[in-house]
């Protein structure tokens, strides 16, 4: 199943438009009897349905074309949804400035604003809120290696 998936995710990176563009996610599923194939794409400004409709098309072609996954297949190409965890270094590049919720490794919730991406590691603005004293910030890194889960925060203000 692996080399399937890392056969897909080539033939995904090969439809995509430009170099803006990128795949955060290949995911296959079996379910009563069908593969389900889910592919997860993202871009620097953003996907839109049209992008996901030529790319699932194209891929689709190919997928039948070569006879890769078999006669019963659901393919579905979509960008992550805002509940999607962030998992690659560029989607937090992307997210730079926006509230992130973060679960580390330790069990542990921080939430704060983006405001750098490095190789291996990011910098929130964190605030610190102490009993009794006004809330202060501070900026706190965290390397990657330290981060379970990364949920960007919906601002409605």
């Amino acid at each position: 199943m692996t080399e399937l998936r890392l056969a897909i995710e080539e033939l995904v990176e090969k439809h995509l438009p430009d170099a803006s563009h990128f795949v955060v996610e290949v995911k296959l599923e079996e379910k009563a009897g069908k593969t389900r194939v889910l592919i997860l794409i993202d871009s620097d400004q953003g996907v839109t349905i049209d992008v996901c409709a030529k790319v699932s098309r194209a891929v689709s072609e190919e997928l039948e074309a070569k006879e890769m996954v078999g006669e019963a297949y659901v393919l579905e190409v979509s960008s992550p949804g805002l509940d999607f965890p962030l998992s690659s270094r560029r989607q937090y590049q992307k997210n730079i400035g926006r509230e992130l919720k973060m679960t580390l490794v330790s069990g542990t919730d921080v939430t704060g604003k983006l405001l750098e991406v490095e190789a291996e590691k990011v910098k929130l603005l964190v605030k610190k809120k102490e009993k009794g004293k006004k809330a202060t910030e501070e900026e706190v890194f965290f390397p990657f290696a330290e981060i379970k889960k990364s949920i960007v925060q919906v601002s409605f203000k």
